[in-house]
């Protein structure tokens, strides 16, 4: 009877095991039955992502005891000091420089072949070449280009093709699925899918302290090569580019960030009509505010943007606003943070007009002030569009220059690059607007007539080096007229 007891007991355990594993799987196929199906968005998708490759040809300035380009750099630099005849044996057997090149991904916007893409994807290439999913192969032009934003617009030569539609007002909440498709690694057409993190995220870039746009934060898994590719809804509408990565290590950590599509299509609407984007500016530094500096202001909780410093040429000063100030709502939206004010005064159009509040002392105020247009550099505003922009005005190069100004902080003298001409000679040798050109053909340029002096003595369709200051580092292209 002892041992029948056991065997019930094993049996009955045994049932009970069984009948756990049957709810467990019950369970299971419940919850994967609410997991969304990502395979028709892929589907669908896929033919307007493309893969895009951009290559830096290598820069081989020779030089010899009658032309010696004293900023010629290389790879292995030679002490000053070795006689003229040894440096010349040294320099030959130093290793030639090779190309560079860079992967990313883009899409398709318009069925006649604009294409949108990260501006670090492209920056500083001669040749952008666009693969598309079908392995059709097009060399790629370079429409316009916004570094603040990291967006790049570019051009082939192709008709009737698949696109993707930008999210007019991108509706995101924490939790949302969203979907990416790429090239990570330079693996074609590889789809990832995750939630939104976050929105409205600040994130430096290495040359700007703001970017002006609030990213979107996702663990959708972003590796070296997704950028520039396209970040989906469940609707199948693109509500974001995918753009950086957090990763201590450079592969994917669930920390992804893209620029959001009300960003892109803004940006992509100057970039067709002008090449460039002007963006509002105030002219003031802010900072947060923590509990304590807001309690001082009268409130029940931090927020606002604190206004550190003014510019006096700037157009806050104009409409009154001083150190201390502290911005509370600007053209009827509230700042949370600090980094609300950039988001929104930079999505204005300069010379706009529009309402603010303030506390000043504790006391609320309302001011009003007409938006300026953003400098291209902290150190410097340029010229109104309207005087740069003229393609008429330009150069052979595809050109407008003019003479420093009195506070530029270049360390040379040169001439201002104010604007490049599209598909230009200095657009393809790499030239942007504020660069500073100190050197043609190794001849120094000091002034504009210096400039236009030695621009006219260059040979049509013969390669000349050009030197240039980018954000006080020195680069040498090769510029060819035609």
């Amino acid at each position: 009877m002892k041992s029948l007891w056991v065997s019930c007991t094993h049996l009955i355990v045994r049932c009970a095991s069984i009948s756990v594993a049957v709810t467990s799987l019950a369970v299971f196929s419940a919850e994967a039955a609410t997991l969304p199906d990502f395979s028709d968005l892929i589907e669908k998708a896929s033919p307007a992502v493309v893969k895009i490759t951009a290559v830096t040809k290598a820069r081989q300035i020779h030089s010899g005891p009658h032309n010696r380009n004293p900023y010629n750099q290389t790879p292995q630099d030679l002490p000053p000091d070795i006689p003229e005849i040894f440096r010349e044996l040294l320099e030959q057997r130093q290793m030639p420089q090779q190309d560079r090149g860079s992967l990313g991904s883009g899409f398709i916007i318009s069925d006649d072949g604009y294409v949108l893409t990260n501006n670090h994807v492209i920056s500083e290439a001669d040749e952008i070449k666009v693969v598309m999913s079908d392995q059709r192969e097009f060399d790629a032009k370079l429409i316009g280009t916004d570094e603040r934003s990291d967006i790049a617009l570019l051009k082939i030569n192709a008709k009737k093709l698949p696109v993707l539609v930008l999210a007019k007002n991108e509706i995101l909440k924490v939790g949302q699925w969203v979907v990416a498709i790429g090239s990570p690694f330079g693996l074609d057409y590889s789809a990832s899918a995750g939630i939104v993190s976050a929105i409205g995220r600040s994130i430096p870039s290495e040359t700007h302290e703001n970017t002006y746009v609030p990213f979107i934060q996702t663990d959708v898994a972003i590796n070296p090569g997704n950028s520039g590719g396209p970040l989906f809804n469940m609707d199948g509408d693109v509500v974001g580019i995918n753009s950086q990565i957090f990763t201590p290590s450079g592969g994917s950590v669930g920390l992804s960030f893209a620029i959001p599509a009300s960003v892109a299509l803004d940006v992509v609407a100057q970039l067709k009509d002008k090449g460039h984007v002007d963006r509002g500016w105030l002219g003031v530094t802010i900072q947060d505010v923590d509990k304590d500096l807001a309690s001082s202001y009268g409130l029940d909780k931090a927020q606002g943007a604190l206004v550190a410093d003014v510019d006096p040429k700037g157009p806050a000063a104009k409409a009154g606003v001083k150190a201390g100030d502290l911005i509370i709502t600007f053209n009827n939206e509230t700042i949370h943070t600090s980094a609300d004010l950039p988001h929104i005064v930079g999505r204005l159009v300069p010379n706009t007009k529009v309402s603010f509040d303030i506390i000043r002392k504790g006391v609320k105020e309302t001011l009003s002030v007409t938006v300026g247009k953003l400098p291209v550099s902290p150190a410097q505003a340029l010229r109104n569009q309207e005087d740069v922009s003229d393609e008429n005005k330009t150069d052979v190069a595809g050109l407008t220059v003019a003479p420093l100004e009195a506070n530029t902080q270049s360390k040379e003298a040169g001439v201002q690059v104010l604007f490049v001409a599209p598909d230009s000679p200095a657009q393809r040798a790499g030239l942007i607007r504020g660069d500073i050109i100190t050197q043609l053909n190794f001849i120094d340029v000091d002034s504009v007539v210096s400039y236009n002096k030695v621009l006219a003595t260059l040979p049509k369709n013969i390669p000349k080096a050009i030197r240039f200051l980018r954000q006080g580092n020195p680069l040498f292209r090769s510029i060819t007229i035609k």
